[in-house]
């Protein structure tokens, strides 16, 4: 078994933290913009997040296609920029992994050949595989690193998974956290009545990736009756595309929440006001209107405009904005400028 997160990453991990999925910052020829790259790990770092998710959706599966072959280079180079950045404070690595057996247990091996604390394991394009193949996958990549569990939604390429599935995923031994990322309310609460119903409830972070209901995620506690006892479950923080925009008043909404549900829910209708405006600002950003085509190349645009990214190329050139897109943006900014981070990120761009 490998060995496991050390007692300063898990108690952030279950204290519950913002962490960014992060981008790929490209050069016109479509190698990486090594600077760019580099640059964005530093604006999450100073931006107060707690960790950044490497080599996930929001970085491009297509990193692993031979003829690009970056996600050890996309590894590396967030690793080499948390190392340099001399905290003071734990910060989690999460890297993305993917794949049969064989490609994802490899993976893992890259992932902590670089210090990463956590894989955050993917099911997606394995439609073939039973649940009961996926399990003993996930066996085999937990004996390499701990994992992160991930609930892709399937319009993005992600699979349904059942109750059972999630029971048995959860009662795996080095697995530490799970993101929901399904977009859907009963999907959502399979998981969590999973992870109640498992042996490890106690052992199991529960992060939200429902970019649709972030704030609603951090705010619900559910308490679901197991053998006549019941046992709460919270989504503690965020595994986010949505937060690799914007950074800065995540780490500001997380406090929000936080504060609001010690105080016995003091503020909670501004809350779920402010959780529509983010659900709209998402659904731009990620473009839901046209089934979520432009969700990477929206978060492109709004790091462009910030000037953190130079364009918004992607690997896969299907990937760009949708019509009527930037006007949305637009609008957002417009409507939510208290959301956006703008200022924080002139200020960044300076020193």
């Amino acid at each position: 078994m490998y060995t496991n997160i050390n007692q300063d990453i898990r108690q952030l991990l279950f204290d519950g933290t913002v962490i960014p999925a992060h981008p790929l910052a490209l050069n016109s020829n479509l190698t990486i913009n090594e600077y760019r790259q580099r640059l964005l790990t530093r604006y999450y770092v100073q931006s107060g997040a707690g960790g950044v998710a490497v080599g996930v959706h929001t970085t491009q599966f297509e990193i692993r296609k031979p003829e690009f072959n970056l996600l050890e280079s996309v590894l590396q180079l967030a690793a080499e920029e948390i190392d340099l950045a001399k905290l003071q404070r734990p910060f989690i690595k999460v890297a993305g992994i993917c794949g049969p057996t064989e490609q994802a247990v490899k993976e893992a091996g890259l992932a902590v050949k670089h210090g990463y604390h956590l894989g955050l394991l993917s099911n997606g394009g394995l439609n073939h595989l039973s649940e009961a193949q996926l399990i003993e996958r996930a066996k085999a990549v937990a004996d390499k690193i701990p994992l992160f569990g991930f609930y892709l939604q399937p319009a993005v390429g992600g699979r349904l998974l059942s109750y059972a599935f999630w029971k048995a995923f959860a009662n795996i031994p080095n697995v530490h956290a799970i993101k929901v990322a399904a977009f859907n309310r009963y999907q959502t609460l399979d998981v969590v009545r999973a992870v109640c119903g498992s042996e490890r409830s106690d052992n199991i972070a529960l992060y939200t990736g429902n970019d649709d209901n972030i704030i609603a995620d951090l705010l619900t506690p559910y308490r679901i009756n197991v053998d006549n006892q019941i046992v709460e479950k919270r989504f503690v923080g965020g595994l986010l595309g949505h937060w690799a925009v914007w950074t800065s008043k995540a780490v500001e909404l997380l406090a929000e929440v936080k504060q609001c549900v010690t105080n016995n829910y003091e503020g909670i209708e501004n809350l779920l006001a402010k959780n529509i405006a983010v659900t709209d600002m998402n659904a731009v950003i990620f473009d839901a209107a046209n089934a979520f085509h432009g969700c990477i190349s929206g978060i492109h645009e709004v790091l462009y405009r910030q000037g953190i990214l130079e364009n918004i190329l992607c690997l896969d050139p299907r990937e760009k904005l949708s019509a009527g897109q930037p006007e949305e943006i637009d609008r957002v900014y417009k409507d939510y400028a208290q959301l956006t981070d703008d200022a924080f990120v002139r200020a960044f761009l300076k020193n």
